[in-house]
C-alpha cells in the first residue's frame, strides 16, 4: 500500500516566524510539554552536541512529548548521511529543510495515524530550533570527512585507513566475524601518465574509484592506499567471499570505458587478497594482502591473488 505523504519545505527564515496557530492535544496522548516550553528546551539541549545521530535522536525523543511519532528519518544526500528512529508508518510528513539557500537535507516524520493540521504546525514550529544545530553538525561532519579524505578521488586517505582498521579488526575479533581486505592496483599506470598526461590519469584514478565503490556494500570501506593503489576493507566477509568481490571489481574495471582525445584506454586492475587470521595485527595483515598483490602482478597482471 503506498504510504500517504504531506510534502513541505522548511526554511528557518520562514520558520522563525513559528506557525503557532494551537490545535488541541494530539487524542492519541496527553501532552507532557507545551510548544513553548519545548521549543526553550529544545533550543539548549540541541545546542550540546555536533554529532548528527545524537542531534536527531534528541529531537526525535523529545518531539515525542509533544506529538505521538512512530518514526523519524533524515537524508542528507551530500555527505551521505541516512539516519532512521523508530519504526515506520503508514502516514507521514516530509520536510526539506533549508537555511539561507543552504540545504540540510529532508527528514520525514512518520506514524500509523494522520497528522492534524495542529500537529503539523507544532512540528514545523518545533523544527526550527532544529535547523542551526544541524546545520553546525553537517559543518562539523564536512570538515571531519575532509582531513580524512582524499581530495582526488573521494575515498579514504591513510589517516582515515588506519584508524577504520584498527576499529575493524577489533570489532571482528570481539564479533568473532571475519574481515577481509582486498589491495588493488592499477596495472601499467605510469604509462597512462606519460602517454597522456597526469590530467588524464587523474580522470582515471577517479573513475576506477567510483567503479570500485559502486560494486561494493555501504558497509564495506574503499580507500587510497598511495598513487594508483586502493585498498577495499570487507566487514564480516570470509576469505572466499572476498575473492568474489575481488574478481568482481577486477571485471567491472575492466570493461569500463575510459577515453583520452577520443582514443579509449585499455586498463586493467591486478588485486591482492588477505583475511585476518587469529591474533594478527594490522600491520601483518596489510603486508600479507600487499604481497599477494605483487604475486597478482608478476604473475601476469589482472587478476587476483589469495595470501596464504
Amino acid at each position: 500500500m503506498k504510504t500517504p505523504t504531506q510534502i513541505n519545505a522548511i526554511d528557518f527564515d520562514s520558520a522563525k516566524l513559528q506557525r503557532l496557530g494551537f490545535g488541541q492535544p494530539s487524542p492519541l496522548v496527553a501532552r507532557s510539554v507545551s510548544l513553548s516550553q519545548l521549543r526553550q528546551q529544545l533550543g539548549q539541549q540541541l545546542q550540546t552536541s555536533l554529532e548528527p545521530q545524537r542531534i536527531l535522536g534528541l529531537f526525535f525523543r523529545e518531539v515525542q512529548r509533544l506529538v505521538p511519532l512512530d518514526a523519524l528519518a533524515y537524508q542528507h544526500k551530500p555527505s551521505d548521511l541516512r539516519l532512521e528512529f523508530g519504526q515506520r508508518g503508514h502516514h507521514s510528513l516530509s520536510y526539506t529543510l533549508s537555511h539561507e539557500g543552504e540545504h540540510l537535507g529532508e527528514l520525514v516524520f512518520r506514524r500509523n495515524q494522520r497528522f492534524s493540521e495542529a500537529e503539523q504546525g507544532d512540528l514545523e514550529s518545533v523544527l526550527s530550533t532544529l535547523l542551526y544545530p544541524l546545520r553546525n553538525a553537517l559543518l562539523y561532519r564536512a570538515a571531519t570527512q575532509s582531513a580524512l579524505r582524499d581530495p582526488l578521488t573521494g575515498t579514504g586517505n591513510r589517516i582515515a585507513m588506519d584508524q577504520t582498521l584498527v576499529r575493524e579488526i577489533d570489532m571482528a575479533r570481539r564479533h568473532l566475524q571475519p574481515l577481509s581486505l582486498l589491495m588493488l592496483d592499477i596495472d601499467h599506470f605510469k604509462r597512462i601518465n606519460d602517454s597522456h598526461g597526469h590530467g588524464v590519469g587523474d580522470e582515471v584514478l577517479k573513475s576506477v574509484a567510483e567503479s570500485i565503490k559502486h560494486q561494493l556494500r555501504n558497509v564495506d570501506m574503499v580507500f587510497r592506499f598511495g598513487g594508483e593503489e586502493f585498498l577495499i576493507l570487507l566487514s564480516n566477509t570470509s576469505r572466499d567471499a572476498a575473492a568474489l568481490v575481488g574478481e568482481r571489481l577486477r571485471y567491472a574495471a575492466q570493461v569500463q570505458d575510459y577515453f583520452a582525445a577520443g582514443t579509449r584506454i585499455e586498463l586493467t586492475v591486478s588485486l591482492g587478497c588477505a583475511t585476518l587470521l587469529p591474533g594478527e595485527s594490522a600491520e601483518s595483515l596489510l603486508r600479507r594482502a600487499d604481497s599477494a598483490l605483487y604475486v597478482a602482478k608478476r604473475e601476469g597482471r589482472n587478476r587476483l591473488a589469495m595470501a596464504g
